[in-house]
């Protein structure tokens, strides 16, 4: 390929970045197998009771439909005593927001917060959150078991994957770089995050400065 009055600097360290590309295609692809193969994890033990926005209970089986066997939980850093919710969970969630009825073709997704339902409603409600499927779960130790929060309360960004196997649920996989060591940001939630991989396109790369909750201050 080429593109209007390229230099031929240009095109050989785009060649050299396109074979890059390729390789990390490649990886990305393999990785993903690699995810796939994985054995059962931990069997879940707890039937882990949510609250809905209406304070309704709704149990962790009875977030799988019974045409879908793999479950995605996020925990959206929102706890009993936040006055906000973390912006960059936030990002991410107004991006997959937009994802969820498609993702839930294929598979089941929920979002919980360790703060009540009324912190729910008021952030479903600002955001103008139509599809997402966000639950509390205050009073049960779910966060605490699957790593969405610390022992000492504080929240963290985590993603939980679960499949159902013979009427019985297991882990299956988790964003573990989220606690792996890193020089910068974990990415653990990159293949997921409209923003940081349009902003990996531009010349300035990532910002500091986003995301936020409000851009008009």
């Amino acid at each position: 390929m080429k593109f209007p009055n390229e230099t031929e600097e240009y095109r050989q360290a785009r060649n050299t970045l396109l074979q890059a590309e390729t390789e990390l295609r490649a990886k990305v692809e393999q990785v993903a197998a690699l995810r796939r193969e994985l054995p059962l994890g931990g069997k879940v033990e707890q039937n882990y009771a949510f609250k809905t926005l209406e304070n309704q209970t709704v149990t962790l089986s009875e977030l799988f439909q019974s045409d879908k066997n793999s479950l995605l939980v996020y925990s959206y850093m929102f706890g009993p005593d936040d006055k906000s919710p973390c912006p960059a969970c936030t990002s991410l969630l107004d991006g997959l927001d937009g994802s969820a009825p498609h993702i839930m073709q294929a598979a089941n997704f929920a979002v919980v917060i360790s703060g009540d339902t009324e912190q729910a409603k008021q952030i479903k409600l600002a955001r103008g959150w139509r599809s997402l499927n966000l639950l509390s779960c205050a009073g049960n130790d779910y966060n605490r078991h699957y790593h969405g929060e610390s022992a000492n309360g504080g929240q963290m960004p985590m993603l939980n994957v679960f499949t159902k196997k013979d009427n019985d649920i297991y882990h299956f996989w988790g964003t573990e770089l989220l606690y792996a060591p890193s020089e910068g940001h974990p990415r653990h939630m990159d293949q997921l995050w409209p923003v940081w991989n349009a902003l990996d396109l531009t010349p300035e790369g990532r910002s500091n400065d986003i995301p936020k909750l409000n851009y008009d201050e």
